[in-house]
């Protein structure tokens, strides 16, 4: 983003942006917060701001450092990047499967694994990297499914949305 002034608009924006992403990762302080021998009001209204107040107030931040067109900037340009990385909008029928059980298992497990722990000791006592590869595997099933999955998914929270069978 040129400007007249050597620097100025430049700085501000790079400033804005740092602001911006300190705001985002303020949610990862909260398993310090946690830690911490705080009371548990203290630790509970902390970490609710960490999640969903200091992000909030930092993007303001941001915007009020770099200004509309700063802002506009950096967000043309990151959603550039991320465009490379959006799934194809249709897949082949191989794919499709794939990518569904990569949607469905995790979802399964996590349903039957609490009443599985009263039958089978080993649900009980699964450990976190588990759960890790869980999630791993459900958020990628989205890239492996493709984009037009996004859209059907999307329709389930719409009501006005038909099928149409064809």
């Amino acid at each position: 983003m040129p400007t007249n002034k050597p620097g100025t608009k430049n700085s501000r924006i790079i400033f804005g942006t740092f602001i911006f992403v300190i705001g985002f990762m303020s949610p990862l302080l909260i398993p310090f917060v946690t830690r911490t021998d705080w009371s548990v009001g203290l630790k509970s209204t902390l970490s609710g701001m960490l999640a969903f107040g200091i992000p909030e107030i930092f993007i303001l931040l941001a915007v009020a450092v770099m200004g509309k067109q700063g802002y506009e900037f950096i967000k043309e340009k990151a959603l550039r990047l991320l465009k490379r990385f959006a799934p194809s909008d249709e897949v082949s029928l191989t794919r499709y499967r794939i990518g569904l059980i990569m949607f469905t298992i995790p979802i399964i497990i996590g349903i039957v694994q609490p009443y599985l722990g009263s039958y089978f000791p080993f649900f009980k006592e699964i450990p976190l990297w588990w759960f890790i590869i869980s999630d791993i595997l459900f958020i990628s099933s989205f890239f492996v499914l493709g984009g037009n999955f996004w859209d059907k998914l999307s329709g389930l929270f719409r009501h006005s949305v038909k099928i149409i069978k064809g």
